[in-house]
Formats: C-alpha cells, structure tokens, sequence
C-alpha cells in the first residue's frame, strides 16, 4: 500500500513533519512531492491535489485525498492498526487524542511567536507572557500523560506515536528558541531532538530549500541543542569504499568523507543530508 505525500519545506514546515515522522517512523510506504514556500501561494503550488489546498496531504492508493495533518494520522491508524500509531489501551488512547488534539488547534502564541526554524538556534530570545503561559500549559498536559498513561519509556502515551509527532515541532521550538521548561518538559524536548527520525528530518532541513527572509530573525545564534553529528564533508576526488549509493543502489556519483574513510553516493541530495548527520541515516552507517 503506498500513497502519495506532498510537503512543504523541511526547515520550517511544521505540519509537513507531523505526518512525515508517521511515514519515516512507521516505515509507510509513500511516493513523496516538496514544495518551497518561496515558489508562491501554497495552493497554487499543487494543482494537482485539489481540492486538498495545504501541505501536508496525502492521496491514498485509492485515490481519496486528505489533507490536514490530524486527518492524514487518524487515517493512517484505521488503514494500519497493526503499527500501533495509537496506544492499544483505551485510557492511553484517550488521552493521546486528546492532547493531539490540543496541539492541532491550540498553543497559538507558541507557534506564532516562535515559527519553526531547524536551521537555526537562538540564544537571547524573550518569551512574552502569552508564549510562557503556553508553555505552562505543555508541562501540565505532558506531565498529565506521563503520569496517566505510565509510559516505560521517554514518550507521552507509551510507545512513540501519532501524539508524539504532533508535538515534535514544538519540541523544536522549545530546543531552537532556548525556551524555558520544567525537567520532565525538557527531558521529553531531548528525547525528540535524539530521535532518529527526527534527526532525518532536520538533517534534510539543513541542506534542501533556500533561507525564507520571512523567518530570519536578528537574535543572536548558538549550536544546535541536539545530539552532535558526526563530522563528514562533502570532496571531490577519492577511491570510495562503495560501489553503489546506500540509499538508491545506484552508481556512485558523489563523494563524503568522514573519519579518512571516502563513501559515495548517487547525487548531492543524498551525499549532503548524510553529511549533515550521518548517524540519522541507518542505509549509510551499514556501509561503515
């Protein structure tokens, strides 16, 4: 079963990443399309998927068109139950809806004041009143979940689901704006930015799309919170150890290094996102 997704811009689509973690997480098969919030007004950058007229949006195998995030996830549970994108016990199912729900139409001072930026991280920036009491709001929910669902790991409802890639961005919000936030609140921060799949996506965000001037901000800029990537770079000449690129299978076209070992690739696009963090990338650590 393999549908069809189309996306907006890695470093500053935040609801293109709440489905795309389900596809990447879950391991959905999906044919994927990418618009630049640059090219022009969003619906008019996707004819072809009227009358859907946001990004993200799906068409399923049978051609049902869905648009809006919260939409393409319950959509996704019902077609596929066994992968468990909401937890199994009623009360923790319960409790996910509800806080996904909360997250799709709530915290709106958060997300307006602090629009997601992957390439970035702020260090001087000032909450107002309005972004510290959504952030009040996030420790009360997420405590509430942890503490009713009992979860064995470091997710809000049990095993990492539909809930968890919704608040995925405001965890990037929190980490990429140095915002302020209890223990368990920033615990639950980390556990995402160590998320493989979640590191796949900003490696992505680092090296696809041009800078949108609408998001540049004059805050000052530090390292990014997460985990450190592996140092690589990008050369142009070299014996690589590979044959075929890792993710394609195709003829080596594109040359990294890392560690004074030389890999190659089939294009830029997969030599640079594995260059931004090839640790993300289980295709390319197999070769190492």
């Amino acid at each position: 079963m393999t549908y069809d997704l189309i996306i907006g811009d890695y470093a500053y689509s935040s609801w293109s990443m709440r489905a795309w973690l389900l596809f990447d997480r879950f391991a959905i098969d999906r044919r994927q399309t990418k618009i630049c919030f640059d090219d022009g007004h969003v619906p008019d950058l996707m004819p072809d998927w009227a009358p859907a007229k946001t990004v993200p949006s799906i068409r399923t195998p049978e051609g049902a068109l869905v648009g809006e995030s919260l939409a393409i996830a319950e959509e996704l549970a019902s077609r596929h139950p066994a992968l468990g994108l909401w937890p199994k016990s009623p009360l923790a199912r319960a409790t996910a809806r509800t806080l996904s729900a909360e997250m799709h139409a709530g915290f709106t001072a958060l997300r307006s004041d602090c629009p997601m930026n992957l390439r970035k991280a702020y260090t001087d920036y000032t909450p107002s009143d309005a972004v510290l009491a959504d952030l009040r709001r996030l420790e009360v929910v997420w405590d509430h979940a942890r503490t009713t669902c009992k979860p064995d790991g470091p997710w809000l409802c049990g095993d990492y689901g539909i809930v968890d890639a919704f608040y995925a961005p405001i965890a990037a919000r929190i980490a990429g704006y140095a915002l302020p936030v209890s223990p368990s609140a920033q615990a639950y921060v980390d556990a995402h930015l160590a998320d493989p799949s979640f590191r796949r996506w900003r490696a992505l965000a680092l090296v696809h799309g041009p800078d949108l001037e609408r998001y540049r901000r004059d805050d000052n800029t530090g390292k990014w919170p997460g985990p450190t990537p592996h140092a690589a770079k990008a050369v142009d000449s070299g014996a690589p150890e590979n044959t075929t690129c890792p993710y394609s299978g195709d003829p080596v076209t594109h040359l990294m290094e890392m560690d004074g070992r030389i890999f190659g690739m089939c294009n830029a696009g997969c030599r640079d996102k594995t260059v931004a963090d090839p640790e993300a990338w289980p295709q390319f650590m197999a070769l190492v």
